[in-house]
């Protein structure tokens, strides 16, 4: 039987942090049951030997999935969702800064209020303060990119319905934005404020680099935004080519402006130069669209698969 509740949690270089968290999660009372999720991608401490313990003495069903190298946070995600079974699906931090208790609660309103998604909202950050930044820029940016209410907040934290999720992982793409992915199957969503804690152990493996990333998946995965931004800078190009043409007449109307016809050449190239932008995004357009369907590049690739004998 199906448990109510299952507990994804994405794994790298977790080994201080993960065991108390499991044992958190293992004492809740969640009606209809729950389990335990670990998907460890690519780590390079003693994860893998710590889950492996879990699994062992496990007092809930946990399964461990190990991935062949590190594909990041939302492939690792998308990984635990293709393997759990519960009617909802909640995301655990590895750090412990998410309360698995918080995680019922999130579980609970999606419940009674019959939602596909539910966002935890942080009402106080424990992160970083150029983490803060990056994460409201990440919020500011996708009010633009994707189909989602204005202002409405994005996190990690976040409880999804099997049915939404069983749509999601259907996705192959090697560079998924799982927000994206939900936002295109539902728009049943909400949001409740929830704790976040202090990180329990070590620093947080979010670097700019990874943060840029995941701006990228978020602007050339799942919008076209940007291909169209092309175009209308484009256009405006042309419009001042334009412009500038009909300037540079008037002054050989009026013999005045430079001579040696370096104003023709000028309107002349930003006329052309501004077509050809317009040109290279209608174009960019329809490759953005079959990049979207056709790049085959892997989401994971998993090694090994653990499951507790508790199940």
């Amino acid at each position: 039987m199906a448990p109510a509740l299952s507990f994804v949690i994405p794994l790298y270089n977790s080994a201080a942090t993960i065991a108390s968290l499991v044992h958190d999660i293992e004492s809740l009372q969640v009606e209809g049951g729950h389990e335990v999720i670990l998907v460890n991608d690519g780590s390079a401490d003693a994860t893998t030997d710590v889950c492996r313990d879990l699994v062992r003495t496990a007092r809930v069903p946990i399964t461990l999935v190990e991935h062949a190298r590190n594909f990041g946070e939302h492939n690792a995600v998308l990984t635990g969702w293709r393997h759990a079974q519960g009617t909802y699906i909640v995301n655990l931090d590895d750090d412990g800064q998410n309360p698995p208790g918080e995680a019922v609660r999130l579980w609970q309103h999606a419940s009674r209020e019959g939602l596909d998604v539910v966002f935890g909202h942080y009402e106080v950050k424990q992160h970083s303060l150029w983490r803060n930044a990056g994460s409201w820029f990440t919020n500011r940016m996708t009010d633009w990119a994707l189909d989602k209410p204005h202002g409405f907040y994005l996190s990690s934290f976040r409880c999804v319905s099997g049915f939404v999720t069983r749509q999601v992982v259907s996705y192959a793409g090697p560079y998924p934005y799982i927000d994206g992915l939900l936002l295109q199957v539902t728009q049943r969503i909400g949001s409740i404020t929830v704790r976040h804690d202090v990180r329990r152990a070590g620093a947080s493996g979010y670097t700019l680099r990874r943060l840029i990333r995941l701006w990228l998946s978020a602007w050339l995965n799942f919008s076209l935004l940007p291909l169209r931004a092309a175009t209308a800078v484009g256009v405006v190009t042309a419009i001042a080519g334009l412009v500038a043409f009909v300037f540079v007449v008037w002054l050989w109307l009026i013999d005045r402006g430079p001579a040696y016809g370096w104003g023709w050449v000028m309107a002349t190239v930003l006329v052309f130069s501004g077509t050809q932008l317009v040109m290279l995004g209608l174009i960019g357009e329809y490759l953005g669209r079959m990049f979207l369907a056709v790049n085959q590049r892997p989401q994971s690739v998993v090694r090994e698969v653990i499951r507790s004998k508790t199940e």
